[in-house]
C-alpha cells in the first residue's frame, strides 16, 4: 500500500514554513536502506517525520548522541496467548519499543468467530499503537477440533473490507495442497493482502504446491535446512522466538548466509512472564546480535521487514514521511529503549509506560461467559482402561519445541513419564471427551488443566496415572467452570493453584506483573507438588491439542495422527 499525501501542515514544516511539534536532536538515526547511523535533527508534526535536520519547534528534545530506530514490529503474534487483554499488552511492550504488531486473533475465533475478531478491532481503535489484525483462516484448525465459532471465506472478506491487514496463516496445508474449493477461496478473499502461512516440516513439491496456490510466509521452520528451502523458493520466513518455541538459534545462520532478504522476527506464543523478564521484539533482537547478526541486520528484520511485507507503509523507519515511531537507546547491547514516542508522542520513559497513555479499552461483557460444559464430567469420564499387554499410541512432547512424537510403548503404573491425558469440548455442551496418554510433562501425581487450548480451546488437562488421576482431572474441569476459564492444578481432590483467565477462557484483565507472578507461583506448585519437570508446563499444555503440528495431537474428537491427518485408535491393534 502506497503512503498518504501529508497534510498541508506537515508540508509547511517539511518546507521550514511553519513550526514542528516536536525537533529531536542530538540523536543518530538508523537507516534501513542503507544500513548507516546519519547523525541529524528529526522535525515531528501532527505524528509524522516531517523532515530532517535543523527547523523552528514547539518543543526540542536533545538526547546527546543516542542511537534511534523506527519502532519494532512483531510480524507474527497472538495476543490471547500473552494471557493479557489489548490495552494491557500495549502498557506491557511499548516501553520494551513494540509499537505495532500483526495479530492473528485465532484464538479469539475459536471462541467466539468473527464477532470476536471485529470486537478485538474495535477494541484497539483509540490506542497508540498500530495493531495490525489479520483475518483468521482456519477456524477450526482442522475438521478433528470443535471450536465455538467458525470463520468462512465470505467472512475473511468482510474482515478484510473493514480493515483486516490480511489472511493470518493457512494450518489447513493439506487442504491447500489438494486445492480444497473453500480454503483455495479463503486465500483468493485476500485480494492484495498477504496470506500468511503455516507448514512446520513441508518440502519438496508439497512446498511447491502451498506456494502456488498463494501462501507467502512461515513461521513454523525449526530447522535451518527447512527455513533454506522456503526461502530458496520466495517464501518470507519469519523467525520465531517464543516462549515454548524458540527457533532463533537454529534458524539465525540464514542471515550470516544470504542477508535479510525475506526474513523478519517474530514472537508467536509469548507468556506474560516472558515479557516482563525478557521483553518482546527487542528481546529477539539482542538474540539475533548475541548469536553474531550484524546490529543494522537484526534492527531491520524487526522493523523495515515486516513493514514491508504487510504493506504497513508508513512504519519501520524515521524517514520523512514515515510516522513518528522512535525508539530511543542510550547503549544499543541491550536493547532496551530509554524513550518511546508513538506517533510522535512520548509514550514510555526508562522502561515505564507514562501515565493515562494508554486508555482503557475493556472487553465486551459478553465475552465473560465462554465455559458451557453442560454436565460437568465425572470421574470416569477420564478413565481410559489398558491392559498391561496392550501397546498404546503416547503423544510426546518435546522441550522448547510445539512438535511431537507419536510413540507406542506399554503403560506401566507408575513407571515412566506417562500422563493421562483429555480435551474436554467447552464451547456447545456436548459433553465429548476425547482421551489418550501424554509423556513429556514429568506429571506424577494430581493433575493440571487449561482453557487455553490451541486452536479450538476446549479444556485440555493431564492427569496422574495413580488411582485418583481421574478424579483430580474431574475436579480441575469442574474448577475451570466455575471461575470461566484459565489454568489450574488439583492435588488429592482439590485445587491447589491456579490462575483465572476470564476473557474467553483465554486472558485476563489484570496487569502484566501481575498475571506474570500468578502464572510463575503456579509453576512452582505443579514442579513442586505434582513433580512437573517440563519447561513452560501451561504452555506446552496448551498446545496437545493443534492437530495441525507434527506429529501427534489429542482433540475431543480423539487421538489424531497429524502425519496421516487421521484419527487413530489409542491401542495399537
Amino acid at each position: 500500500m502506497g503512503r498518504r499525501p501529508a497534510s498541508s501542515r506537515v508540508l509547511a514544516v517539511a518546507r521550514g514554513e511553519a513550526p514542528a511539534d516536536l525537533l529531536i536532536t542530538g540523536g543518530k538515526v538508523f537507516v534501513p536502506t542503507t544500513k548507516e547511523w546519519v547523525s541529524t535533527e528529526l522535525a515531528i508534526a501532527d505524528g509524522v517525520v516531517a523532515g530532517w535536520g535543523k527547523r523552528d519547534a514547539l518543543q526540542v528534545v536533545d538526547l546527546d548522541g543516542a542511537a534511534l530506530t523506527a519502532g519494532f514490529i512483531d510480524a507474527h503474534m497472538h495476543l490471547e496467548s500473552t494471557k493479557l487483554w489489548v490495552d494491557e499488552f500495549v502498557r506491557t511492550v511499548l516501553p520494551r519499543g513494540t509499537t505495532a504488531v500483526a495479530a492473528d486473533p485465532h484464538e479469539i475465533a475459536n471462541v467466539f468467530g468473527t464477532r470476536g475478531v471485529l470486537a478485538l478491532m474495535e477494541a484497539v481503535k483509540d490506542l497508540p499503537f498500530t495493531f495490525g489484525v489479520l483475518a483468521s483462516s482456519c477456524v477450526p484448525a482442522s475438521e478433528f477440533e470443535s471450536s465455538g465459532g467458525t470463520v468462512s471465506s465470505s467472512e475473511i472478506a468482510t474482515l478484510i473490507s473493514q480493515g483486516a491487514i490480511g489472511v493470518a496463516e493457512m494450518m489447513n496445508f493439506p487442504g491447500v495442497i489438494a486445492g480444497d474449493p473453500e480454503v483455495m477461496a479463503k486465500i483468493a478473499a485476500s485480494g492484495q493482502r498477504r496470506v500468511d502461512g503455516h507448514a512446520p516440516g513441508l518440502s519438496g513439491q508439497l512446498l511447491d504446491a502451498y506456494l502456488v496456490a498463494g501462501v507467502e510466509s512461515d513461521h513454523e521452520c525449526t530447522t535451518i535446512e527447512e527455513a533454506r528451502e522456503k526461502r530458496r523458493k520466495g517464501m518470507w520466513v519469519f523467525i520465531r522466538q517464543g516462549t515454548a518455541s524458540q527457533d532463533l538459534a537454529s534458524l539465525i545462520g540464514l542471515v550470516k548466509e544470504h542477508g535479510v532478504d525475506h526474513l523478519a522476527l517474530c514472537t508467536d506464543d509469548r507468556e506474560p512472564d516472558t515479557l516482563v523478564e525478557s521483553g518482546h521484539v527487542n528481546d529477539c533482537v539482542r538474540l539475533a546480535v548475541s548469536y553474531g547478526v550484524d546490529e543494522a541486520d537484526a534492527i531491520i528484520m524487526a522493523t523495515a521487514n515486516p513493514a514491508s511485507y504487510f504493506g504497513l507503509s508508513t512504519l519501520g523507519s524515521l524517514a520523512p514521511g514515515m510516522q513518528a515511531d522512535i525508539c530511543c537507546f542510550d547503549r544499543l547491547a541491550d536493547f532496551e529503549p530509554v524513550q518511546v514516542w508513538q506517533a510522535g508522542k512520548l509514550v514510555a520513559v526508562s522502561g515505564e509506560i507514562l501515565e493515562g497513555v494508554v486508555p482503557d479499552s475493556p472487553p465486551p461483557g459478553w465475552m465473560l461467559d465462554s465455559v458451557h460444559l453442560g454436565d460437568v464430567p465425572s470421574a470416569a469420564a477420564f478413565e481410559l482402561k489398558v491392559d498391561a499387554e496392550d501397546v498404546v499410541r503416547v503423544v510426546a512432547v518435546e522441550e522448547r519445541s510445539l512438535t511431537t512424537r507419536l510413540e507406542a510403548q506399554r503403560i506401566v503404573e507408575g513407571k515412566g513419564d506417562i500422563a493421562r491425558g483429555a480435551i474436554v469440548e467447552r464451547h456447545h455442551g456436548s459433553g465429548r471427551v476425547g482421551l489418550g496418554f501424554v509423556k513429556g510433562f514429568g506429571l506424577l501425581k494430581g493433575a493440571i488443566a487449561s482453557s487455553v487450548s490451541h486452536d479450538a480451546h476446549n479444556i485440555v488437562v493431564l492427569g496422574s496415572l495413580e488411582e485418583s488421576g481421574p478424579r483430580d482431572m474431574a475436579v480441575a474441569v469442574a474448577r475451570l467452570s466455575e471461575i470461566g476459564g484459565g489454568q489450574v492444578a488439583v492435588f488429592d481432590g482439590r485445587v491447589i493453584g491456579e490462575v483465572a483467565l476470564p476473557i474467553g477462557g483465554l486472558m485476563s484483565r489484570k496487569p502484566a506483573q501481575e498475571v506474570a507472578r500468578e502464572i510463575a507461583s503456579l509453576e512452582e506448585i505443579v514442579a513442586s507438588a505434582l513433580g512437573v519437570s517440563i519447561e513452560a508446563p501451561f504452555m506446552q499444555l496448551s498446545f496437545l491439542g493443534l492437530s495441525v503440528i507434527p506429529e501427534a495431537r489429542l482433540t475431543d474428537k480423539g487421538l489424531v495422527d497429524v502425519r496421516q491427518f487421521s484419527i487413530v485408535p489409542v491401542v495399537v491393534s
